[in-house]
């Protein structure tokens, strides 16, 4: 049985990420402009800093219905809490610390963008127009642009053909998402691997542990008797007379 492991440090390693990934929307919120405008280079022209609000799901991605910024809220809501219990419950269960670390991310990534939901639509006011109320409507604030390429893409791909196309805008907690999902795909045999070493039967230390325990008993079967006598308890007969008149001295004893 593996061993119970505290989840407190993976617990905490969420609440860094979390805060990490509030404090740097707030940044961008506090003196970046949105848009090409306030777009910030960082390594040549493929990563930037580009202040985006996104309605919908992580990377841009939206639920095209009037309730559906609510239900990704609450369904956010609901995927939090569960992915909580379940880290608690895993590394109370011994699970490995690999798969803890991911899960960790995983939550990590899943509060900050249901902090932005459902609070920023009343913070920063930046719920869309329209909505049916600011709460559990806030736009959640992008900034990473891995700006690989862009451009409008070719008619004759179905369903994209002809749209404009660019790489996902994100933020950390969309990474911590991504990051700790690849990493429970790409690992998941190491993760779930066996911690119990198996049983050699050739190993010469488990010979030696098994004929240590071995008493005398075992090896001539004797005991003590209460005056420390040695008593014979195998089956062996006692010994057998040298000579005739031994033999006769024994039977002359026995018939007196």
């Amino acid at each position: 049985m593996n061993q119970s492991r505290n989840p407190t440090p993976y617990l905490v390693f969420s609440l860094l990420l979390i805060v990490l990934d509030q404090l740097s929307k707030f940044l961008v919120y506090k003196y970046m402009e949105p848009g090409f405008s306030g777009q910030i280079p960082l390594i040549g022209n493929w990563l930037k800093l580009h202040y985006v609000l996104n309605p919908g799901m992580a990377f841009g991605m939206q639920l095209g219905h009037e309730y559906g910024k609510l239900f990704l809220t609450l369904f956010r809501l609901v995927a939090m809490c569960a992915i909580g219990w379940y880290l608690i419950h895993l590394a109370r269960s011994g699970a490995s610390k690999g798969l803890l670390w991911a899960l960790a991310m995983i939550l990590a990534g899943a509060v900050g963008n249901v902090i932005d939901s459902t609070f920023y639509g009343v913070l920063l006011k930046n719920a869309p127009y329209g909505s049916p109320t600011p709460w559990f409507h806030g736009q959640v604030i992008d900034m990473i642009f891995v700006d690989f390429w862009e451009g409008f893409i070719p008619d004759w791909v179905p369903v994209w053909g002809g749209q404009y196309y660019s790489t996902p805008i994100f933020n950390i907690a969309d990474s911590c998402i991504f990051i700790g999902v690849c990493s429970i795909l790409i690992f998941q045999g190491s993760f779930h691997a066996t911690d119990h070493k198996p049983e050699d039967h050739n190993d010469p230390e488990r010979f030696t542990e098994s004929t240590d325990n071995v008493t005398d008993t075992d090896h001539y079967g004797l005991i003590e008797s209460p005056e420390n006598q040695p008593i014979n308890t195998t089956d062996e007969p006692g010994p057998i007379p040298s000579s005739s008149a031994e033999l006769e001295d024994d039977e002359t004893k026995k018939e007196s």
